[in-house]
C-alpha cells in the first residue's frame, strides 16, 4: 500500500523538531514566519477558488449537501461519541486532537485522484472539495469553538481574533485580487504547489517544536500512540460505510456515489494544520498527532478501495438514478475548474 511521499518529509521535519526545536528569539523569528505561512496559504486558497464555478456546482446541490452532512454533522457526532474512550483507550489531550480532525473540511487532491481511479464522478469531486474548504473556513473554528472551548488542552483564548486575521482576511483577499492574479497563480501552479507545501512543513516544524520546548511529548506512551491509531482505524471504516450504503440509500448513482464516497470520508491536513496552529497556539502539536495518523491512514486505504472499484462492472441502467440535469451540470462545470481547485 502507498506511503506519501509527502508524509515522509513530515516525519523529518517532526524528527528534526524534536532534534532541533527552536528557542528564545529562534522561536519568536519560526513563529512569525509561521504565521505569514498561514496567511500566504488562505490567501493562495482564495485566489484559486472561482466563485462563477462554485455557484455554477451549486446546480448538483443534493450530492454537495450529502458530502458537507457527511463533513460537518456525520463526523462531529462520531468525535463527540468516542468522548466515552477516555480514558480507557485515549488521554484527553489526544481525544481533543480526535475531535478537532472530526471538524476540518474534505480533502480535495486526494478525493479527485481517488475518484478518477475508481471511475467516478470527477467534476462532483472537484466542486464537493472546494465546497467543502471554503465553507470549513468559516465553519471549522466556529465548530471548534462550540465544541472543544476553553477546555481544549490549550486552545487559544483570542483564537477568533487570529482566525479572522490569520484566515478569513487573507482568503477574502485573493478572492478579491483573483481577477488580477488568478492568470499568474495559474501559469505557475508547479511552483506554488511547493509553496503551499513548504509553508506546511513550516507550520509543522513550528508547532512541533514548541510541543518538544514545552515537554508535550512527554504526556504520549506508544500504547496510547496505539489506541488512538485503533480508534481512527474505526472512524475511517464507519464514514466509509455510511458513506458507500448512505448515498445508495439515496439512490445515487454509481459514479456519485464514489465521489461521496471519496469526498465524504477524508479530512485535509493541508486545511488542518494552519487551523490548528491558529487555534491551539503551543498546544498544537498533540492536535495535528491525531490529523496526519488519520491523513496516512485514508491515503492507504483509499488507494485499495479506489483500486478495486476500477474493475466494477459498470451498469448504464444505474446511472440513471441520478438526474441527466444534475450529471450534465457537474459534467459543465469540471470544464475550468479542475486545475485552480486543486
Amino acid at each position: 500500500m502507498p506511503i506519501d511521499p509527502y508524509i515522509l518529509l513530515m516525519l523529518a521535519t517532526v524528527g528534526l523538531a524534536a532534534l532541533l526545536p527552536a528557542r528564545g528569539a529562534a522561536a519568536d523569528a519560526v513563529d512569525g514566519v509561521s504565521t505569514g505561512a498561514i496567511a500566504l496559504l488562505f490567501f493562495l486558497y482564495g485566489a484559486r477558488l472561482s466563485t462563477r464555478e462554485a455557484v455554477d456546482g451549486l446546480k448538483h446541490w443534493r450530492l454537495h449537501l450529502t458530502v458537507l452532512v457527511c463533513t460537518f454533522v456525520l463526523f462531529p457526532l462520531l468525535g463527540l461519541a468516542a468522548r466515552g474512550l477516555v480514558p480507557v483507550l485515549l488521554t484527553d489531550p489526544l481525544y481533543q486532537g480526535l475531535l478537532f480532525l472530526t471538524l476540518v473540511p474534505s480533502t480535495i487532491q486526494s478525493s479527485i485522484a481517488f475518484t478518477s481511479i475508481a471511475r467516478g464522478n470527477v467534476p462532483a469531486a472537484i466542486c464537493a472539495g472546494s465546497f467543502s474548504s471554503l465553507i470549513g473556513i468559516v465553519l471549522t473554528p466556529l465548530l471548534a469553538a462550540s465544541l472543544l472551548g476553553g477546555g481544549a488542552g490549550g486552545f487559544a483564548p483570542d483564537s477568533g481574533l487570529r482566525i479572522v486575521l490569520q484566515l478569513l482576511v487573507p482568503f477574502v483577499a485573493g478572492q478579491v485580487l483573483r481577477r488580477w492574479v488568478g492568470r499568474f497563480l495559474t501559469r505557475h501552479k508547479k511552483v506554488l504547489g511547493l509553496v503551499d507545501r513548504g509553508s506546511i512543513l513550516l507550520v509543522v516544524y513550528a508547532a512541533f517544536g514548541a510541543g518538544v520546548v514545552n515537554g508535550v511529548w512527554q504526556r504520549v506512551s506508544p500504547a496510547q500512540l496505539a489506541g488512538l491509531l485503533a480508534v481512527e482505524a474505526v472512524l475511517l471504516a464507519l464514514m466509509l460505510t455510511v458513506t458507500w450504503y448512505g448515498a445508495t440509500a439515496l439512490r445515487f448513482g454509481r459514479e456519485d456515489r464514489i465521489a461521496i464516497q471519496f469526498a465524504g470520508s477524508k479530512k485535509s491536513l493541508a486545511a488542518g494544520l494552519p487551523m490548528a496552529s491558529v487555534l491551539f497556539g503551543p498546544q498544537a502539536a498533540l492536535a495535528v498527532l491525531p490529523l496526519m495518523l488519520f491523513h496516512q491512514m485514508q491515503l492507504m486505504v483509499g488507494a485499495v478501495i479506489a483500486k478495486r472499484r476500477s474493475h466494477d462492472p459498470v451498469a448504464p441502467a444505474e446511472d440513471e438514478v441520478t438526474p441527466r440535469s444534475e450529471r450534465a451540470s457537474a459534467s459543465r462545470t469540471a470544464a475550468g475548474t479542475g486545475p485552480r481547485s486543486r
